[in-house]
């Protein structure tokens, strides 16, 4: 019973099922080769399918960490006092960033940065931004202004009152941008692999240009068991997160 509550059964057999497709996936070659018997090999072997995973998360966990270490420095700031004339001018450009295709970004960066993960990284960290930032400054501007009193009350400082006070209340919220940002981008991050990046889109690029269609396939099966396992991590820290929080208060 305690396991189904916080979804540890669930997110155990998301988890096995994952490991248990990246691990056999060359097994499945009989499976595909008889629905597409004209596709030799019929199993994606460039590249191993543990590896193309490992570069994938790879990418998307550094993007995602710069960009939330940057939403939280900015939303910080734009909810503080002397900050706050610059609200709009975050928010402006965190649109933008999140309205402008990947594609455009990418194709903009390669002449800098040149081919390979970098350019994905920056497409990648912009378009992660917004859902992040907004978050940040929902959250903190969500925390009632008669507990901030009440640790002016206690003699804590600003900066205390932040940390012990308005972000682990807000950290539901925050966590909730977090979550929107990383699960689209483990689905965006395919896209790196038009500009040479190593992901899991390596399989599904090298199938539409190849017109292999059990490429795409396990390519996007894969990408879609990962997203919903990060998923189910997120929302089993969400659980833990919204219970301290409702201690806190």
């Amino acid at each position: 019973m305690i396991g189904r509550r916080d979804g540890t059964a669930s997110l155990a057999a998301t988890a096995a099922a994952f490991a248990l497709l990246l691990v056999l996936m060359p097994a499945l070659a009989p499976v595909f080769a008889h629905f597409f018997p004209g596709i030799v090999p019929p199993v994606f072997r460039l590249e191993s399918f543990p590896r193309l995973l490992l570069a994938h998360a790879e990418i998307v966990a550094s993007a995602s960490l710069a960009a939330t270490a940057a939403a939280l420095a900015l939303g910080i700031f734009v909810t503080r006092p002397m900050g706050r004339d610059f609200r709009a001018m975050v928010e402006t450009v965190a649109a933008i960033g999140q309205s402008t295709p990947p594609v455009a970004v990418l194709a903009l960066a390669v002449p800098v940065l040149g081919y390979g993960a970098r350019p994905t990284f920056v497409a990648l960290a912009l378009y992660g931004f917004l859902p992040i930032v907004a978050n940040v400054i929902a959250g903190l501007e969500g925390v009632p202004a008669a507990l901030r009193e009440a640790g002016r009350g206690m003699g804590l400082s600003p900066l205390q009152i932040l940390c012990k006070v308005e972000l682990p209340l807000a950290a539901p919220v925050i966590l909730a941008g977090v979550r929107t940002s990383v699960v689209i981008n483990i689905g965006t991050a395919t896209i790196g692999s038009t500009v040479g990046a190593i992901t899991l889109g390596t399989p599904i690029i090298d199938g539409l240009v190849g017109n292999k269609l059990p490429y795409v396939i396990q390519g996007a099966v894969v990408v879609g068991f990962f997203a919903i396992l990060t998923d189910l991590v997120f929302e089993r820290i969400d659980r833990r997160l919204r219970a301290y929080a409702q201690t806190a208060e």
